[in-house]
């Protein structure tokens, strides 16, 4: 993979020949700015090659611990019974995963330097990254937000700096940046000031700090666009989606690879063990079906268009990470280590799995589908998967599901796959 796309204003990196004759890049001299402002004139949209970088990837791995410790906060409040509080708990800390790392992306499509003072930056937001993911479990077990809001603020702050960064070289989206900046920094400042609100009053706080986090990029892109590229976004959503779903791999192995230790109902673990891996191989395959590039770079132009996508993938990630919570929380109800139901158990397993189905439909699917009976495909199998909670293996039979509907939709898409291709 590219560390970066070329630019003019650098030595772009040039290919060579790699060990097995595979490309492999060779990088100009490092740069360090002149100064606070340098090189932040805004990257071209139409960019050729433009790919993630190292950095950005350094980011993504460090994001994967967070994420992880989201899901094991949320099977353990599963397995405890505390059902509506887990999910309440769950999605306002994965609010904050998601919402650090798609602000960062977001920025950095719009004007990654690499540069020296850039890349401190970064380093400090993703030490950021790490403090806030140390801050999981204690926000979930007793509530206590100091060490989570900590790492939101060295990540939130460190944003705003570089924003503040953008605003005084690039002149023209200016104004665009510092809408940026003030957002940011007055949210941060109103997260720092729920640490000493009363308990009854939080929750109402945070939902209030949710809309206005929110709110902030658009207001600042009605002051005008930053130059996004569209193939770099829709790469680094389908990398992170590929963390998601290798977060919910590795939950489901560990819960079932410790079920076996302890020899308990060997046939319902290898069904939980075989269902699992067909919704994971189902949910990758249903989400890579339609590249996310050609909306962004045509329809999903428009401001409306654009910010429905990119926030529904909210759902899109959590429910992701939640199905591995729930297969693990499964693997606990077949080795008697909790006492929920078995239908509480099975619904841990489908509902994340049909959020995601309906969601990617909605966001990803549906803008490609907008005829035939294509587009009720995804919405009945997301019923389907919600009963299939009430069946003695859930699931294998929500991977059952899945995989039929893998069928289906390679099956109809084929006559548009081969017209594409003709054309």
């Amino acid at each position: 993979m590219n560390s970066r796309g070329s630019r003019s204003s650098s030595p772009a990196p040039s290919r060579v020949s790699g060990p097995r004759g595979g490309p492999r890049l060779r990088h100009g001299p490092m740069r360090w700015g002149r100064g606070p402002g340098a090189g932040m004139t805004g990257r071209d949209p139409g960019e050729p090659h433009r790919t993630a970088t190292s950095l950005e990837l350094l980011f993504d791995l460090c994001f994967v611990i967070a994420v992880a410790q989201a899901s094991h906060s949320l099977n353990t409040a599963v397995t405890a019974g505390d059902y509506t509080g887990g999910c309440l708990r769950f999605a306002l800390v994965f609010f904050t995963i998601w919402w650090a790392w798609m602000n960062f992306t977001w920025f950095a499509s719009a004007y990654d330097p690499d540069d020296v003072p850039y890349r401190l930056t970064v380093l400090l937001q993703i030490t950021g990254s790490l403090v806030l993911a140390a801050g999981v479990p204690r926000a979930f077990e007793d509530g206590d937000l100091r060490v989570i809001t900590l790492g939101y603020m060295m990540l939130r702050v460190t944003l705003a700096a570089l924003w503040l960064r953008a605003a005084r070289s690039d002149r023209r989206r200016r104004r665009t940046a510092l809408r940026f900046a003030t957002g940011v920094t007055a949210c941060q400042v109103g997260w720092v000031g729920l640490l000493f609100v009363p308990a009854p009053v939080r929750l109402p706080g945070i939902i209030v700090m949710i809309a206005a986090e929110v709110a902030v990029p658009v207001w600042a892109q009605s002051a005008g666009m930053t130059p996004w590229h569209p193939h770099h976004i829709a790469e680094r959503y389908e990398l992170f989606t590929l963390i998601v779903l290798g977060e919910s791999v590795a939950a489901a192995t560990t819960a079932v690879r410790d079920a076996l230790d302890r020899h308990h109902s060997a046939w319902a673990l290898y069904a939980l063990a075989a269902g699992g891996l067909l919704m994971v191989f189902a949910m990758w395959w249903l989400y890579f079906a339609r590249p996310a590039h050609t909306l962004l770079a045509t329809t999903h132009r428009a401001h409306r268009r654009r910010f429905t996508w990119a926030y529904g993938h909210y759902l899109v990630f959590a429910s992701a990470t939640a199905s591995g919570a729930g297969m693990a929380a499964y693997a606990q109800l077949v080795t008697r280590r909790t006492d929920v139901s078995a239908l509480a158990a099975g619904a841990a397993v489908t509902v994340p799995v049909a959020i995601f189905l309906i969601t990617v439909w909605a966001v990803h699917v549906r803008p490609h589908r907008r005829r035939g009976l294509g587009r009720f495909l995804f919405p009945a199998c997301a019923v389907a998967v919600l009963a299939a909670a009430c069946s003695p293996a859930p699931a294998l039979v929500a991977g059952l599901l899945l995989a039929a509907l893998v069928v289906v939709v390679t099956v109809t898409d084929r006559p548009g796959r081969a017209a594409r291709v003709e054309g």
